[in-house]
């Protein structure tokens, strides 16, 4: 198994709406703000090469939105999903699996891309994962989340035929994805988020999608204003955190525009990050 971090570029959203309760005066220090508040967050995806498959978690923003939608988000860096593939070897067709942890756009938006004045799949040949409760909470929104499930970064995905269902978890059970890859869902965030765990030479990777967005969300008050449910985000974070303690687990964060991935200690303060270092590393170790 190979894995490779896949950056598709650099996105902003408001400091607060980012950290929730948290004030601006701490926060700050850890993702310092623009003039208009507005903090730079990554879109990191996952590549994973295991056997005959190529799977690709989550697939950032995508290029397909109008001139209106990019001045709200400010879409920048010099990479992009085709580019980070490319530096890797691979093209796009070469995808056989895009696990969507979830449907909200800055996740999932890369899935569809416009051929005239079509929707269609930008991953020709691959099948694209999700599950039925959360795609039954994405096609049927609630009013405060709509803004974030896009119909155009959806809908087409299920009426190209390439789209299936990973299993729902028994009570408090992991799913299985694949022999390497087991599921976590997650209810905080938004409706059945899920968090992959991939078995890699002999320590488990976790990619936290919005669990935990960046290493300053590790603390538990931590929790962004755009979680559906935040109490339930501060129960399942602690409860993650204590497992990935004792595990020794490797974090790896999609929106973290500093740090690819990093470990655990325990502190006077609580559970925090540890050493803090590149996929890279890992992979060349």
């Amino acid at each position: 198994m190979n894995l490779y971090s896949v950056n598709t570029g650099f996105f902003k959203l408001d400091g607060g709406a980012m950290f929730g309760v948290v004030p601006k005066s701490i926060w700050n220090k850890l993702n310092p703000a623009d003039e208009n508040n507005l903090c730079s967050w990554a879109l990191r995806s996952l590549l994973i090469e295991d056997g005959n498959r190529l799977i690709l978690i989550d697939n950032g923003i995508g290029d397909k939105q109008d001139a209106k939608f990019f001045q709200h988000y400010y879409l920048h860096g010099e990479d992009s999903l085709d580019s980070s593939l490319a530096k890797h070897g691979f093209h796009r067709d070469d995808v056989t699996d895009v696990f969507l942890t979830h449907l909200h756009f800055d996740h999932c938006g890369g899935s569809i891309m416009r051929k005239g004045e079509d929707l269609v799949p930008a991953f020709r040949n691959a099948i694209y994962w999700s599950n039925e409760e959360h795609w039954k909470w994405a096609t049927e929104p609630n009013a405060r989340e709509k803004a974030s499930f896009l119909k155009e970064n959806i809908l087409p995905i299920q009426q190209s035929g390439q789209l299936k269902m990973v299993a729902s978890p028994s009570a408090g059970q992991l799913t299985k994805f694949s022999s390497t890859i087991q599921v976590r869902f997650v209810y905080g965030h938004t409706g059945a988020m899920m968090i992959p765990e991939i078995d890699f030479r002999g320590k488990k990777l976790v990619y936290m999608a919005d669990l935990l967005p960046a290493t300053a969300h590790i603390p538990l008050a931590y929790v962004m204003a755009y979680d559906m449910f935040p109490l339930t985000t501060m129960e399942e974070k602690n409860a993650f955190l204590k497992e990935a303690l004792a595990g020794d687990y490797i974090l790896f964060f999609e929106h973290d525009a500093f740090t690819e991935c990093c470990n655990l200690q325990s502190t006077d303060r609580g559970i925090r990050s540890k050493d803090q270092f590149s996929l890279q590393d890992i992979s060349a170790a």
